[in-house]
């Protein structure tokens, strides 16, 4: 058995649910997800496992799970996920067309005089 995606996690059954994953660092690494526990929004924690130790940690009754970070300790969790997760590829394109400020510009021109357009269509 190998490593298990921390998208698959979904334990401990009866507490969590709509997991979204926010960093996974591979085999032999942690991960970070923000779900509900019993309902409420939380921040979740996780170290993924190995081939050697595919659960990984915690797990219970040979299930892998969540551990729950402390409320006090879940925005500082979070941001340090997002600081190290990977851009995607639309986050990036976006980026980048954000930074295209004679596009923007352009863009702009044209949305005005759309509007324009129909303001004097319906007058």
């Amino acid at each position: 058995m190998s490593y298990i995606s921390p998208e698959a996690v979904q334990g401990p059954k009866k507490r969590v649910s709509n997991v979204r994953v926010v960093y996974d660092g591979g085999p032999g690494g942690g991960a970070v997800c923000e779900l509900e526990w019993e309902g409420e929004p939380g921040v979740a924690i996780r170290w993924t496992g190995e081939d050697d130790w595919p659960l990984g940690n915690p797990q219970s009754r040979g299930n892998p799970t969540w551990f729950l970070v402390p409320a006090e300790f879940q925005d500082v969790v979070l941001q340090r996920a997002r600081d190290l997760a990977p851009e995607s590829e639309e986050e990036a394109g976006y980026r980048a067309m954000a930074a295209d400020t004679e596009r923007e510009a352009e863009a702009l021109d044209w949305s005005n005089a759309l509007i324009g357009d129909t303001n004097r269509a319906a007058g």
